[in-house]
């Protein structure tokens, strides 16, 4: 088996608060081969960004810190690494698309100016050169007239070419693993199909890993090929992109799956109800003794609500965190 890219180890991640300790990310292991796409899916909080901005030791401390696990890259621990050795890693050979653009770029610099600082900075390139490569990468993903819109600043790009501009940015160093965050976010469905194809080009061309992570199931099975299913802070189900839609074994992404919006309709001749998953998220200020799930699972057992479920394998290159697998 040939060595992963990335390999998560129980990472945890704690935020420490004046309300109490949050446990955003808790015991979280997956990993990334090399030109593999992951995607990493579950609702809003639990867990997601915060493991993906660990890989890249972006969390904030205070009041975040990550307090054990290892995030091995090529074999190495990057939470073993000095804060300039990090620095030489990130943006070169891990780089992140950001979930909102127009936060995530300047709007005092242009989108040139953007791009070619990391290219100046990992690839000792010339003022010249990096913009000359500023104007390639804007050619690669699709933006017209890229000479001229490389003097532009961002309020002046449409929401998508904003995005385009991310991703030209994030692949300008041709990194190895690139982190995707929500990519599609706040698009309309016509611009998100063209990033989700744009990404797909690039990824055969330049052969970077990608991690996607989304709440979005749709794009999960047009992207991945393995999918990792949080809740809560911790991986509840992972198995290859097929396994989870034809055969998913945890009841939360049975879940998901039940309040896809569906075409089809039931025997009687209408449209299926959208099933929704009753309840709420636990806080992860105050998160139960056993499952993180089971006060919202309708098939929890007694022993749900005393102990926690061990991620494990209940077929090939399937795991699920339950006890029903007992």
């Amino acid at each position: 088996m040939e060595q992963p890219l990335i390999d998560i180890r129980n990472l945890q991640t704690q935020f420490f608060t004046d309300d109490g300790l949050a446990r955003a990310v808790d015991g979280v292991s997956y990993s990334l081969a090399r030109g593999e796409t992951v995607g990493v899916v579950g609702e809003s909080g639990c867990g997601k960004s915060v493991t993906a901005l660990s890989i890249l030791r972006l969390i904030p401390n205070p009041p975040g810190r990550i307090v054990g696990g290892e995030i091995l890259f090529e074999g190495e621990n990057l939470l073993d690494l000095s804060p300039a050795e990090m620095r030489r890693i990130r943006g070169n050979d891990i780089s992140m698309i950001f979930q909102e653009p127009m936060t995530s770029l300047n709007p005092v610099f242009t989108i040139g100016n953007q791009i070619s600082e990391a290219v100046k900075l990992h690839q000792g390139l010339s003022r010249k050169e990096a913009m000359n490569k500023a104007v390639e990468m804007l050619t690669l993903v699709g933006i017209p007239e890229p000479a001229r819109r490389v003097h532009e600043y961002p309020h002046q790009l449409s929401g998508g070419m904003r995005q385009r501009a991310m991703i030209a940015m994030a692949l300008s160093c041709n990194p190895k693993v690139l982190i995707a965050d929500e990519p599609t976010t706040a698009l309309d469905v016509t611009i998100e199909a063209q990033i989700l194809d744009l990404m797909r080009n690039l990824q055969s061309e330049l052969g970077t890993a990608i991690i996607m992570i989304t709440h979005d199931l749709g794009v999960v099975a047009e992207m991945a090929r393995k999918v990792v299913v949080m809740y809560a802070g911790k991986v509840v189900e992972q198995a290859p992109v097929e396994t989870i839609f034809a055969e998913p074994n945890h009841p939360y992404t049975q879940g998901l799956l039940r309040s896809l919006p569906r075409v089809d309709k039931d025997a009687t001749g209408e449209k299926e109800r959208l099933q929704e998953i009753p309840g709420i998220v636990p806080s992860l200020l105050n998160l139960p003794i056993g499952c993180n799930f089971a006060t919202r699972c309708p098939k929890a057992l007694p022993i749900c609500e005393e102990k926690e479920p061990l991620l494990e394998q209940v077929g090939p290159n399937h795991l699920s965190a339950c006890w029903l697998n007992h």
